[in-house]
C-alpha cells in the first residue's frame, strides 16, 4: 500500500532496536534490568489514590467533561503557580488542562505550526519535542545542545541563516535527556532572543520537582515580558509520580493557550474528571510528598555514580531529572550509542537509551533512567562494570 504522508516523514524508531533485544532475553529467561524508559515507578502519594478514589465513587463524574479542564482545577493551577514562582496567571485565560505534556505540546503544535513553518529545537532532545513539528508539517532545525558549545551563539547562528524567519522556539529545562539545568539568567535571553526575532517560545517544564544538591529549577515565566512571547508546560507524571494517570498543564500567552484549547475542543473531552479533582489535592497539597520522592531519585542517582566511578566510568552528577546522562567511555565511543547499548544490555543484562535516539548530538552518551531500587541500581553496576572489565 502507498505510505501516509505524515508517517513517511517520521525516522525509524532507534529505541525499538533495544526494546525488541530486551523482550527476547526476558522471553529466554534472562533477569534484564531496565533503565532505559523513563517511566516513575514510585507510588502515587496516599492522599492523591484516595481523592481519586472518592471522586469515582461519585456518578456525576462520569460525565464527559471540559477540553480544556474543569475551572477548578485551573483555579489550583494559577494559585500553584503563584505559590512557587510568583507568576499570576488567569484560569480563564492563561491556563488549560492537557492530558500529560506529551499530548498537550502534539496538539499545539498541529494549532500554532502551519506548513514550512521554521521551528527550532535543541539537539538532542526528547523525542516529542521534534517529532510534533515534523507531525504537524513544520521544518524541523536542530540547535545543537552540549556542554562545550555555546547554546546563543548556535541560535543567532541559525536565525541569521534560516529563511523564512523561524516562528517558534521549543525547550525544556531542566533537560531531557541530557539533565542539563539553566537558571533565571537563560530565560532572560530567551525572552530577549524572541522578542527581537519575533520568535514563540514553549518551555517544557517537566522536571521542575526533581531536583537535587539545593539547586531550583526556575520557570520561564518568572522573566518578565515571558507571557508575551510564549508558554510554559508542566506535568504531574514526574514529580507527583503520576504517569499513567495522564494530567499536565500549559500557562502563559492567552493567544497560544486559546488556540490549543480551540483545537482540543475537536480532539477530546479532557482528562476524566475524578482524576481532574485528583490533580487538585495533589496541586493544593503539601511538597513534603514531592521532596520525598526527589529525595529517592537522588539517592538513586548517587547509587549509579558512585558504582559506575568505582569501575572507572566517571559522570557528571546531574542536579535535576530521573536521568543520568553518562558519556561512554573512550575505548568504547567507536561503537556510538546504539551498539553500546547493544553491548550492555546483551552482556551486562542492563537495558538504557542510546543517545542517537535523542538526535545525532546525543550520540556519544547513553541515558540511564533511574526507575528501579537502589538495590536492583547496584546490581546493574555490578553487570556494567563487567563489561567494562570484560572488553
Amino acid at each position: 500500500m502507498e505510505e501516509f504522508h505524515r508517517i513517511g516523514r517520521l525516522p525509524p524508531y532507534l529505541f525499538s532496536v533495544i526494546d525488541e533485544l530486551k523482550l527476547k532475553a526476558r522471553r529466554a529467561g534472562e533477569d534484564i534490568i531496565d533503565l532505559g524508559m523513563g517511566n516513575p515507578d514510585l507510588p502515587t502519594p496516599r492522599h492523591i489514590v484516595d481523592k481519586l478514589k472518592e471522586a469515582a465513587d461519585n456518578p456525576r463524574n462520569y460525565r464527559y467533561s471540559a477540553s480544556r479542564g474543569i475551572y477548578k482545577l485551573r483555579l489550583a493551577i494559577c494559585e500553584w503557580y503563584n505559590r512557587r514562582y510568583e507568576v499570576e496567571l488567569d484560569p480563564e485565560e492563561e491556563a488549560i488542562v492537557t492530558i500529560g505534556a506529551k499530548e498537550g505540546l502534539a496538539h499545539m503544535a498541529l494549532a500554532i505550526i502551519g506548513l514550512g513553518d521554521v521551528v527550532f529545537v535543541p539537539n538532542p532532545t526528547y523525542p516529542i519535542h521534534a517529532y510534533c513539528v515534523v507531525i504537524a508539517g513544520g521544518d524541523l532545525r536542530s540547535i545543537p545542545l552540549s556542554p562545550d558549545r555555546d547554546f546563543f551563539e548556535d541560535l543567532l547562528t541559525a536565525t541569521k541563516q534560516t529563511w523564512p524567519r523561524p516562528k517558534l522556539l521549543i525547550i525544556s529545562f531542566p533537560h531531557n535527556p541530557t539533565t542539563m539545568v539553566v537558571d533565571l539568567d537563560f530565560f532572560r535571553k530567551i525572552v530577549d532572543f524572541a522578542r527581537e526575532n519575533n520568535i514563540l517560545v514553549i518551555h517544557d517544564l517537566a522536571y521542575a520537582d526533581l531536583v537535587f544538591d539545593g539547586y531550583r529549577a526556575p520557570s520561564f515565566l518568572e522573566v518578565a515580558g515571558a507571557k508575551e512571547v510564549g508558554v510554559e508546560f508542566f506535568s504531574l507524571s514526574k514529580g507527583y509520580s503520576m504517569p499513567g494517570w495522564r494530567v499536565g498543564f500549559a500557562v502563559g500567552n492567552s493567544h497560544i493557550i486559546r488556540a490549543l484549547a480551540r483545537i482540543k475542543s475537536y480532539l477530546d473531552y479532557g482528562v476524566f474528571q475524578p482524576i481532574q479533582i485528583a490533580a487538585i489535592v495533589a496541586l493544593k497539597g503539601p511538597d513534603s510528598c514531592v521532596h520525598e520522592i526527589a529525595s529517592t531519585y537522588q539517592s538513586r542517582r548517587d547509587a549509579l555514580i558512585n558504582g559506575l566511578e568505582m569501575g572507572g566510568w566517571v559522570i557528571e552528577r546531574p542536579k535535576a531529572t530521573m536521568f543520568v546522562w553518562g558519556k561512554i567511555p573512550e575505548k568504547f565511543q567507536s561503537l556510538g550509542s546504539l551498539e553500546f547499548s547493544k553491548l550492555l544490555l546483551q552482556e551486562g543484562k542492563v537495558a538504557t537509551s542510546p543517545g542517537v535516539g535523542f538526535g545525532e548530538y546525543g550520540d556519544q552518551y547513553i541515558r540511564f533512567a533511574l526507575v528501579e531500587n537502589e538495590q536492583r541500581i547496584k546490581q546493574a553496576v555490578r553487570g556494567i562494570r563487567r563489561v567494562l572489565k570484560k572488553l
